[in-house]
């Protein structure tokens, strides 16, 4: 069984194209980061990036236990993850077989992540989450283009149609399965 990790910034598009790619794959299945609850969470993301941006205050256990019975059971060829850190959490990195990053604008993300958390919002609320955004949030979208993009295997163009990231996925996977 292959385990190939999706990441990009928040509203990058990895829970869409894990989705289609889901359907695409043979006997495939998928886990997602945002599913679980981790001890030693990061609250306040501008913090843990002046403090070092340490991958590993997470504890991943839960999401750990689940990538293990899914590859112990045998029922599948391919365990999709949605999954932010590509090789950066220690306690993850050796169950990765190869992580794709969907190297979203961050314009285009923050727009994804407006239509889809902020539908009911109000100008002010939405003004004040831009904000929030210029002066804090960008830090952590910033460390993950420094940190994550670097180490993933492959890059896509988060820019690109959904159809075409899917079509460039498969053919990584296809060709990573030679």
């Amino acid at each position: 069984m292959k385990t190939i990790a999706f990441g990009a910034v928040t509203a990058g598009g990895k829970t869409t194209i894990v989705n289609e790619l889901k359907r695409k794959l043979p006997k495939a299945t998928s886990l997602c980061f945002d599913d679980y609850s981790f001890e030693g969470e990061v609250e306040d993301f501008y913090q843990w990036v002046l403090e070092g941006a340490d991958y590993n205050v997470w504890d991943l256990s839960p999401l750990e236990r689940d990538i293990i019975a899914i590859k112990e059971s045998g029922k599948y060829d391919y365990l999709l993850l949605d999954y932010p850190f590509a090789y950066q959490h220690n306690q993850l990195k050796n169950y990765i077989d190869y992580a794709i990053f969907i190297d979203t604008p961050l314009d285009i993300a923050m727009a994804r992540r407006i239509l889809r958390d902020m539908d009911n919002a109000t100008g002010e609320e939405i003004r004040n989450e831009m904000q929030h955004y210029l002066k804090y949030a960008r830090t952590a979208y910033v460390q993950m283009l420094k940190d994550i993009l670097p180490s993933s295997d492959y890059v896509i163009d988060g820019a690109q149609s959904l159809e075409k990231i899917v079509d460039e996925s498969m053919r990584i996977i296809i060709e990573c399965n030679k």
